[in-house]
């Protein structure tokens, strides 16, 4: 099981901001204490459309300091559509990865 930080970059309240998200909503909140993020941040259903952290770049270099797993803007995509079974997204997002990788 492993932790994941993404390579989105969003603004928020002057910060930027990128997105951690688990394999195991416990491995994320034990991730989320590590590097100092309170629950309060926490976002899930029904107001998110999965369970994450909006976290600073900060603590992005922080919880890869503490072993998260660095990933591309496609990363959350694809783990949410592993964790629903969708195999036509995750075939998109393969097919949107090589043609960023082969500049088509």
């Amino acid at each position: 099981m492993a932790v994941y930080v993404d390579d989105v970059r969003f603004a928020y309240r002057g910060m930027i901001m990128c997105h951690m998200f688990a394999d195991q909503e416990a491995e994320l909140h034990a991730m989320a204490d590590a590097i100092g993020i309170e629950r309060r941040w926490f976002q899930k259903p029904p107001k998110a459309s999965w369970r994450h952290y909006d976290i600073s770049l900060t603590k992005k270099r922080l919880a890869i300091a503490k072993g998260a797993i660095l990933t591309d803007r496609y990363g959350a995509l694809e783990h949410v559509a592993r964790l629903n079974g969708d195999e036509a997204k995750l075939a998109r997002i393969a097919a949107r990865r090589a043609a960023r990788l082969t500049g088509s």
